[in-house]
């Protein structure tokens, strides 16, 4: 054999191993196999799409409210010639502190939108005739559109948690319309504390805050109002920090139709309790007071 066969011969059998091997190799990829994703068996000549890393998760528990609140940042307009006093409290003082209650800080309970009747209703039962009149929150007393329904969330004291929404009645919580920094006033009643004064601040924050028509520093006698999505005063938020931190002995006190807040946006959400108990607020003849009370006598 010529010199030049034999290195054709030589250099040939590699190619011809190397091809023989990559023909191998090819139709290996269009023979089904067995394949496993992060979640298990895949079908045959299905995609695969990479799994992603699955990222560790921690509960993360925070006060419920299943609706529209405007933010509460920024400072609240003051209102002019605004000033408050404050009232002895009758003991004893709450059992904790009231950011803490969730009798006395409305946000720690929340509550859900509900699909009832977005108008005033009217009740039958007897009615308080020096209950508070909620017309008389705004400056010009009315009777403002319903936009919203809700069901305030009960409470577990046991566990200290948030239990279901409360079924009766079946509207705890409204949203009334309101123009933004529209001028709120304390809702006059028959009820009086003493000096002029007819109710107590007994919680209050920049966006909410919780009206007693008694002395108590409780909800267990007596209206509460809860105010939701309003600006409070920051001469009047000031006073209850500040009296607050004291020991709550004195809160601030406000005389029927003494201005404490403004719309913060268009709406504002109020809920009213008697003797702890959450009321229908759209009751007609009950809180949105004159023409009702005067057809109280109705069949």
């Amino acid at each position: 054999m010529s010199r030049l066969a034999s290195l054709t011969t030589i250099h040939f059998l590699p190619r011809r191993r190397f091809a023989l091997l990559l023909a191998i190799w090819l139709a290996s990829m269009f023979v089904a196999q067995p394949r496993i994703a992060a979640n298990g068996p895949v079908i045959p000549w299905q995609d695969l799409v990479p799994a992603r890393p699955t990222a560790k998760t921690h509960p993360l528990f925070l006060p419920y409210q299943a609706r529209d609140v405007r933010s509460s940042a920024g400072t609240c307009p003051a209102i002019p010639g605004a000033s408050f006093d404050a009232l002895t409290v009758l003991p004893p003082p709450t059992d904790r502190p009231a950011a803490e209650h969730a009798d006395l800080n409305l946000g720690l309970r929340g509550m859900t939108p509900v699909a009832a009747a977005r108008d005033y209703v009217w009740i039958g039962g007897p009615t308080d005739p020096l209950a508070p009149d909620l017309k008389t929150l705004f400056q010009t007393p009315q009777r403002p559109a319903i936009t919203q329904t809700y069901q305030v969330y009960d409470w577990n004291w046991d566990c200290n948690c948030r239990a279901g929404p409360i079924q009766s009645p079946e509207v705890t919580f409204i949203d009334v319309e309101a123009s933004p920094d529209t001028i709120l006033t304390a809702p006059a009643s028959g009820y009086h504390l003493g000096d002029g004064y007819e109710v107590l601040v007994l919680y209050a924050e920049p966006s909410r805050i919780t009206l007693k028509y008694t002395r108590d520093d409780n909800v267990v006698s007596g209206y509460t109002l809860h105010l939701e999505d309003i600006c409070v005063e920051p001469t009047l938020l000031q006073l209850y920090q500040t009296l607050d931190a004291s020991g709550r002995e004195q809160l601030p006190a406000l005389r029927s139709g003494q201005p404490f807040a403004r719309a913060r946006g268009q709406t504002v959400g109020l809920a009213i309790r008697d003797t702890g108990r959450f009321m229908d607020p759209r009751s007609l003849k009950d809180w949105w007071a004159g023409d009702a009370r005067e057809e109280a006598n109705r069949g």
